[in-house]
């Protein structure tokens, strides 16, 4: 061993530098799987989050230009797996794995974006039945957002012809799948809203795989349809496929041919069913006639209708029978009431002093008081006093004062 050899120290910037270029070497393009924690999205747009197991941690950044396409918003418990090189972050000294793409584990990342916004447009309101509005029984003019070369039309067209010729139909072509295909069906949508015209809106487009029918997926077509003043149809795909427009539209289809029968009624029926009410309110208008005319006839031989001078006659009799007994009456309870006011009137008379003094009784009073002179003790010489009698009365002055009480 060569004690003199020089030791070769590195600073730490220059190790970190070392590991980090090994680990880019070494491990370019890696695919982790891992469960998410600690996740934080960055005001700036990048993410930053941890992926463990059981025994081990790795920490991750995936920037704004690798994230901006995902199809799904992750989230801390989430299982996934990520595609991305292994790098050093020398401030901190931590390796880390810098994501280029992320997967949910165990179910496709469109499937789980689906679910993440079907949640959140749930709790919004956007899917409540009680805010939706019947679809018209016959509208005059249906408006057609979809492909204007696409199965969909062909197959509603189909069903229009055969059903009710008569039925106008606007398309508003767009683009069913792919980039622009969302704004375009929205703006549709939102275009019919502002120029009116149409009585229903179909919404629709044929089958295809759930990459296909994204557009109607798509958080921008779904509030467009639920802003919609006019009632809106989904049709989206087969029986089977559902979207996010099916759940906010007012009425789902499963296929756009359905959408076209549920809207257009069929003619002939309409105009059988119209012969029929025809023919019962004919047979109804006959019958109140014949009712009528049965009424009529009865109240032509009425006893009223034939003299009707006759019932004037009789209630103009019972009023002068009804005056007599009102006067009768009156003439008795007048009589009763005098005889009992004279009663009265007598056995006030008995009680009135003035009746006593008719009798040759008189009542004396004090001349300064007018108080009734009951005991001569009350009295002094030279008082004055008024004697009432029968009739009349006179003033007088006490000269002498005789007895008492007792006397």
């Amino acid at each position: 061993m060569n004690d003199t050899k020089e030791k070769h120290i590195y600073t730490v910037s220059e190790l970190t530098k070392y590991v980090r270029v090994i680990l880019e070497d070494s491990f370019p393009n890696v695919w982790v799987e891992g469960e998410i924690s600690n996740y934080i999205l960055h005001s700036s747009g990048h993410m930053y989050f941890t992926i463990r197991d059981a025994d081990a941690t790795l920490k991750c950044a995936m920037f704004k230009r690798s994230n901006e396409k995902l199809k799904f918003h992750p989230a801390n418990g989430m299982k996934v797996i990520c595609l991305g090189s292994i790098s050093v972050y020398a401030a901190r000294g931590d390796y880390q794995l810098i994501v280029k793409e992320v997967e949910p584990k165990g179910v496709g990342a469109l499937q789980l974006q689906f679910e993440q916004l079907k949640q959140k447009l749930r709790k919004e309101g956007l899917f409540d039945e009680a805010r939706k509005v019947k679809i018209p029984f016959l509208p005059t003019v249906i408006g057609i957002v979809t492909s204007p070369t696409g199965a969909a039309i062909r197959d509603i067209l189909n069903v229009a012809r055969r059903r009710f010729s008569n039925v106008e139909i606007i398309i508003y072509p767009v683009r069913v799948q792919g980039d622009g295909a969302k704004d375009e069906i929205a703006s549709a949508v939102r275009d019919f809203n502002k120029f009116g015209g149409v009585d229903v809106i179909i919404v629709t487009r044929g089958g295809g795989s759930i990459e296909d029918l994204w557009a109607f997926n798509e958080e921008v077509v779904a509030r467009a349809i639920y802003d919609s003043d006019i009632p809106v149809i989904s049709a989206v795909g087969h029986e089977i496929d559902y979207t996010i427009s099916d759940f906010t539209a007012d009425f789902r289809a499963p296929t756009p041919s359905a959408a076209a029968e549920l809207v257009i009624p069929n003619k002939d029926d309409l105009v059988n069913l119209l012969g029929v009410n025809v023919t019962r309110l004919k047979n109804a208008l006959v019958g109140k006639l014949e009712f009528l005319a049965e009424r009529l006839a009865a109240l032509k031989d009425n006893y009223i209708l034939r003299q009707p001078l006759n019932i004037v006659t009789q209630y103009e009799q019972k009023i002068d029978d009804l005056r007599k007994d009102m006067a009768l009456g009156i003439d008795h309870i007048v009589k009763m009431r005098n005889e009992r006011f004279g009663t009265l009137a007598g056995k006030l008379s008995v009680l009135n002093p003035l009746s006593i003094l008719g009798r040759g009784y008189s009542v004396t009073t004090g001349v300064a008081d007018g108080a009734i002179i009951k005991d001569s003790k009350s009295m002094k010489k030279g008082d004055e006093v008024e004697t009432r009698l029968g009739r009349g009365s006179f003033v007088s002055r006490v000269e002498e004062i005789r007895g008492g009480t007792n006397g």
